[in-house]
């Protein structure tokens, strides 16, 4: 009696999707509570404390990207790990996540000025209110990860071992 087997697809990484996705909403409450603009508790500066100051735009994106550079490097690392059992969906499914999650973190952070920062008019410039002005900055969340994972595979890749070689191969000028 032979026992049938059944084929097993492989997993889809949902977690790797989902998490860093889901991440996305208490980084950008995070942002808009650090950023110039928002709660400012980086900088305390009164002066930072408007969107009405054109100085506090730059600063303010520039915080959702050192969140988002530093979620990707974060993200790297547990992708990096090496004992995944598909690495490959892992990354592509990570990258995906990460960019979902910039997505979200830019959501919550202006939802989070809205609920929780007063009413601002911005009628005169849109860049008042609590917003990101520099788009391309969501993208640096999956490419934080992208770079970080190359980095830490090919640290792992350059501190192995070359295999012991017992003699068997010779040179030319040793003989044949």
């Amino acid at each position: 009696m032979t026992k049938a087997t059944r084929r097993t697809r492989p997993r889809l990484p949902w977690a790797m999707l989902v998490i860093p996705a889901a991440a996305g909403v208490p980084l950008g409450i995070l942002w808009w509570i650090l950023a110039p603009g928002g709660l400012n508790l980086i900088t305390r500066d009164p002066a930072l404390g408007s969107g009405t100051n054109p100085e506090v735009w730059l600063p303010r994106d520039l915080t959702l990207a050192g969140l988002l550079v530093l979620a990707g490097c974060l993200l790297a690392v547990v992708l990096a790990d090496k004992k995944r059992a598909d690495p490959q969906a892992d990354l592509v499914a990570g990258l995906a996540g990460a960019l979902c999650g910039a997505a979200l973190a830019w959501q919550a952070g202006l939802l989070a000025a809205q609920l929780w920062a007063p009413a601002v008019d911005a009628s005169v410039n849109a860049s008042i209110a609590f917003s990101l002005r520099a788009w391309p900055v969501l993208l640096l969340w999956p490419a934080a990860t992208a770079v970080s994972v190359f980095v830490l595979e090919l640290l792992d890749l350059m501190s192995r071992k070359p295999p012991a070689d017992h003699g068997s191969r010779r040179t030319l000028w040793q003989g044949q």
